[in-house]
C-alpha cells in the first residue's frame, strides 16, 4: 500500500497542479476506488488537500521537504551568497543540486524582470540543458559524463544542444573556464551563466544567474558568479587548505579549485 500511496504523490510531479480522482486512477493505472481510499487516507495525514472535486499537495509535504538536513543546511550557508549575487546583478539566482542526471533547484531568487524559467524551487531539468546542470556535470566525474553522452539528450527548446560532440565541448570548456554557460537551451530568450560549489573534489551544487538574451554580457556577470561560488564552497568547508587534498590556488577566479 506504501507503494501505491507513492504512486498517487508521484502524479504531482513535475509541476504540481490539481488532479480530479479520475486522472489520478488513470495515471497510477489503479482501480478507482483504491485512489480513492488513498487519497482519503493521504488528505487525513495532510500530505494531500481536497479542494471540492480535485487533490493537491498538502502541507505536509512542505514541512517535510524543508526539513532534509542535506539540502536545508546548504540553501541557509547559501543564502547570503546569493543574495550577494542578486544585489550584484538585479538578475534571477539560482541554486542547484544533481540527483541522477537532473538538478533540482534548492533556491531561487527573481530578478527585477519576471522571467519565463521553466526552473522553480523543487522543480527538476535535465543537467544538459540548464547552465546550473552543466557545471554540476563538468565538476562531477567523467564517468558521469559519458553515462551522460552515452543516452539521448533531451530537448526543451529548439537550442537545446543534443548533439554528444557539441555537449562535450561545452563540459571541456567549462572545466577549463571554472564557468558554464547556456543560451535559450531551457528557455527561450533566456541567457544563463553558472558556476560549480565544491566541498571536496567534486561539485556539491552550482548557482547561476539568468538573464535575458539582450542583456546577456558574460564579461560582466562572471566575476560576481565567480566570487558567490568561490565564497560558499569556503563556507561549506572553511578556507583551510584539506590535509592531503588536491587543491590549488591557481584555479581561474583565484581560490580553491580541483586539478
Amino acid at each position: 500500500m506504501l507503494d501505491k500511496a507513492v504512486s498517487v504523490l508521484d502524479c504531482f510531479r513535475p509541476n504540481g497542479g490539481a488532479f480530479r480522482l479520475t486522472e489520478l486512477a488513470a495515471r497510477t493505472k489503479l482501480p478507482k476506488t483504491t485512489v480513492f481510499r488513498l487519497c482519503a487516507d493521504l488528505v487525513r495525514l495532510g500530505l494531500l488537500e481536497r479542494d471540492a472535486e480535485t487533490y493537491r499537495l498538502g502541507g505536509a509535504l512542505f514541512e517535510l521537504g524543508s526539513l532534509v538536513p542535506r539540502r536545508q543546511d546548504l540553501r541557509e550557508a547559501a543564502l547570503p551568497f546569493l543574495q550577494d549575487l542578486f544585489e550584484a546583478t538585479h538578475e534571477t539566482v539560482h541554486l542547484g543540486v544533481r540527483e541522477g542526471h537532473e538538478v533540482i533547484y534548492v533556491e531561487r531568487i527573481h530578478g527585477h524582470d519576471v522571467l519565463r524559467l521553466p526552473s522553480r524551487i523543487g522543480g527538476r531539468l535535465p543537467l544538459t540543458c540548464t547552465g546550473v546542470g552543466k557545471a554540476l556535470l563538468a565538476f562531477s566525474g567523467a564517468e558521469l559524463v559519458e553515462e551522460v553522452l552515452a543516452e539521448p539528450l533531451p530537448r526543451l527548446t529548439p537550442h537545446s544542444i543534443t548533439d554528444p560532440a557539441r555537449l562535450r565541448t561545452a563540459v571541456e570548456q567549462a572545466q577549463v573556464a571554472g564557468l558554464a554557460y547556456e543560451e535559450e537551451e531551457a528557455a527561450q530568450g533566456v541567457s544563463c551563466i553558472a558556476a560549480p560549489v565544491f566541498d571536496g573534489p567534486t561539485a556539491v551544487a552550482a548557482l547561476s544567474v539568468a538573464v535575458p538574451c539582450g542583456r546577456f554580457r558574460p564579461a560582466q556577470l562572471a566575476p560576481a558568479v565567480r566570487t558567490a561560488a568561490l565564497g560558499l564552497s569556503r563556507a561549506l568547508r572553511g578556507v583551510r587548505r584539506p590535509a592531503g587534498s588536491a587543491w590549488t590556488e591557481d584555479g581561474p577566479s583565484g581560490g580553491w579549485w580541483p586539478r
